[in-house]
């Protein structure tokens, strides 16, 4: 009896080894990753390779950093979620340099995140109004930095064409247009006040603004978060597409679209195929959903979807909930993986997503949560390694001293994806040393710096 109770462990064993194995890296893969990145980036940068690349590295227009001289007021808008934040933004420079802001949330209805573009930004004008009167500031022209957290092709800092929706959005009429013009628009449409828009900004670059603003060393911006991205100062004269060699400019990568092309297709999982499929955007952004926190809890569900089915997991049976897409939310993994929780605290989570479990489905769930959100931070390592890899030989030196700055959700609040996503960087870019800086509040705070600095900008090329 005890024989066949261990043969079935080791085979049941077997099984559970076999769905994971294509989740763990090897060191030599995730090496290639970086490699593969790089390529891409560099052709996301030539002139004659950009249209095609996966890895658009759009131009921001923003060629400087704080240095410490901005002062004012500001507006900032925050749109990049299902939340939309109007922001008051005081700047104080000299001795006594500070930021002050004032903030208000607004909720964006799903009907509005999937009905026209005119209702999205009418709502969006109606919050502005809102907040203006709740200051007591709705006469004033304030410059305005507007964070949208899209990929947009941009023709100067406050010009940016939406190059499609990512994140659930999905607002009809607005994919090609230039959002700062809908935004003026709907205010036009308003005619109750006007605003000064400045800079349109992603959030990946106001999050390096942001630490830029304390430490002069940071020249790159990462989210991990709902979604994935990178942003970082590059060379001017690398920069084929925009004129002059002159300085530098930030560039934002949209590494989240990196493998459309099938490069890294040898590492995609069945199951990372089986939650890109019945996404709302299939065969696109491929490397985001495997790494940001809107896909891993989906890829989770599939492999217990698996597991059960091969009677490893849940008495074999699959309950009504577990076939609910997006059921598994990415913090049921944060919670899960958390070192301080024992198994009955992991056994009430499934209860609460109504899978009945025992101890032993609850080693199970938390190994799947570990392999996919491991995977995930390597694979975040692997890209951000090769872009510290690039500053370091866009600078000629041997050894590059550099700061990150970091926003997102699964780097701030999931127990091991920014352990494993340093040492990954470390492991892979052994000749940079890489200091991480936790964004306070890049998509407001960034937003009102970016609209700062390109004010000051502005001001110096008048003179």
């Amino acid at each position: 009896m005890v024989t066949a109770v261990a043969y079935r462990l080791a085979a049941q064993r077997k099984q559970i080894d076999a769905a994971l194995a294509p989740f763990l890296l090897s060191l030599e893969t995730l090496r290639e990753v970086k490699n593969k990145m790089r390529t891409e980036l560099e052709y996301g940068l030539k002139r004659e390779t950009q249209a095609s690349a996966t890895v658009k590295m759009l131009p921001t227009y923003v060629c400087g950093t704080p240095d410490g001289t901005e002062k004012g007021k500001f507006l900032a808008l925050d749109l990049g979620g299902t939340n939309f934040r109007v922001l008051l933004v005081k700047i104080r420079s000299g001795r006594r340099r500070s930021v002050q802001m004032y903030n208000k949330i607004f909720a964006i209805p799903l009907e509005i995140m999937q009905g026209t573009g005119e209702e999205l930004f009418d709502h969006i004008v109606q919050c502005i109004a809102d907040f203006l009167e709740y200051m007591g500031i709705k006469g004033a022209r304030l410059p305005l930095g507007f964070t949208f957290s899209f990929p947009c092709r941009q023709a100067s800092i406050d010009k940016g064409t939406l190059v499609g929706w990512t994140k659930g959005f999905k607002a009809t009429d607005c994919e090609g247009e230039d959002v700062v013009d809908m935004l003026r628009e709907a205010i036009r449409r308003r005619n109750e006040f006007d605003l000064d828009i400045v800079a349109v900004v992603n959030d990946t670059v106001g999050t390096m603004m942001t630490c830029g603003y304390e430490d002069p060393n940071c020249e790159i911006g990462l989210i991990a978060g709902t979604g994935s991205n990178v942003c970082y100062m590059e060379d001017m004269k690398n920069i084929e597409i925009v004129e002059g060699n002159e300085g530098k400019m930030c560039i934002n990568t949209e590494w989240g679209g990196f493998g459309d092309n099938g490069c890294i297709d040898n590492i995609r999982t069945k199951y990372d195929k089986e939650v890109d499929e019945g996404s709302l955007n299939p065969g696109k952004q491929r490397y985001e959903k495997m790494t940001s926190g809107m896909y891993l809890g989906e890829i989770v569900r599939q492999i217990l979807i698996d597991l059960t089915k091969q009677g490893l997991l849940f008495r074999g049976q699959i309950s009504e909930s577990l076939r609910k897409r997006g059921i598994f939310e990415t913090k049921f993994l944060s919670q899960i993986e958390s070192d301080r929780l024992a198994l009955l605290q992991v056994r009430r989570i499934l209860q609460q997503l109504g899978l009945d479990s025992t101890c032993e489905d609850s080693i199970i769930v938390k190994e799947v949560c570990g392999a996919v959100s491991k995977r995930a931070a390597q694979l975040c390592g692997a890209g951000l390694a090769a872009i510290v890899e690039k500053k370091r030989e866009n600078q000629g030196v041997e050894h590059l001293q550099i700061t990150v700055g970091v926003d997102g959700t699964l780097y701030k609040l999931h127990p091991h994806f920014s352990r494993v996503l340093r040492e990954t960087v470390k492991e892979l870019a052994p000749q940079c040393d890489v200091t991480f800086m936790l964004s306070e509040d890049g998509s407001g705070k960034g937003a009102a710096l970016i609209t700062a600095v390109a004010k000051r900008l502005h001001n110096v090329g008048q003179k």
